[in-house]
């Protein structure tokens, strides 16, 4: 059973999907799946996507939550990854609420920008028990260079992903603050819940040693596993969903069916 969800954070409409536990159960623990940072890449084929995901997680007996960011799919406004932090705590406080939910087994499952929003909002967060860290920059100084800003935003216009044509007010200040959300300055706070830092050996865009820094900054109940030749898109790499699914499993003490 899937439930569609709209929130408003920020004036901005954020719009989700609750895809409940195939497994009939007082509590579920939950997943929150949060996606990237589009690329305006052709479509894969392929991909399945994140509601695939959210379907395997709920067959797992998980309750699993699929939503968009803000500038994304169908949710309003625009990219900015300080108001990510801010949609993904407004779907953490929508789950907290729900009688049907375990409290002490709330889990996020970020892919690379969703990774690094993932990271800093359970560092701050402690609602947050244990996070799977999919594809996850360390920092974002390479991906998005201050003297490329006007390009970036340029690019973002260009893909959707920035609609109004004033935004950001103040472009210097929208680039800090997508720095402000670096995982390396926030993953060791999230210890000692767990972190499940998942990274492909032939990423192109962010290279495996993000994920090794990570991991030596993660402190205690942190794993990090290498998928050998696995690229960016690690949604659509069986080994490395079934990874994440084990260890999720694992450490929310869910039986597999």
């Amino acid at each position: 059973m899937v439930w569609q969800f709209t929130l408003v954070v920020d004036g901005n409409p954020v719009k989700g999907e609750l895809h409940m536990p195939a497994r009939t159960q007082k509590v579920s623990p939950a997943v929150i799946v949060c996606h990237g940072i589009p690329s305006g890449r052709p479509a894969d084929p392929d991909d399945k996507g994140y509601r695939y995901l959210a379907e395997r997680l709920a067959g797992e007996g998980f309750l699993a939550v699929v939503f968009n960011f803000r500038g994304c799919g169908e949710s309003g406004g625009n990219i900015d990854l300080e108001g990510w932090c801010r949609d993904l705590v407004a779907v953490i406080d929508l789950v907290w609420r729900r009688d049907d939910v375990d409290r002490k087994r709330l889990n996020l499952f970020g892919f690379s920008g969703g990774a690094a929003v993932s990271c800093k909002t359970a560092a701050l967060d402690e609602r947050v028990g244990a996070v799977v860290l999919a594809a996850c920059p360390a920092e974002f100084g390479y991906l998005f260079p201050a003297e490329d800003l006007a390009e970036i935003i340029r690019k973002a216009r260009e893909i959707g992903v920035i609609r109004d044509p004033d935004f950001p007010p103040d472009p210097g200040q929208w680039l800090a603050a997508l720095y402000g959300v670096e995982p390396r300055r926030y993953i060791s706070a999230i210890s000692p819940r767990p972190v499940l830092i998942l990274h492909g050996t032939g990423d192109d865009l962010v290279p495996v040693r993000d994920a090794r820094i990570l991991y030596g900054l993660a402190g205690e109940n942190s794993v990090l596993s290498l998928v050998e030749g696995a690229g960016h898109r690690l949604r659509n790499v069986p080994e490395a969903v079934e990874s994440a699914m084990r260890w999720l499993l694992a450490i929310n003490r869910v039986k597999p069916e």
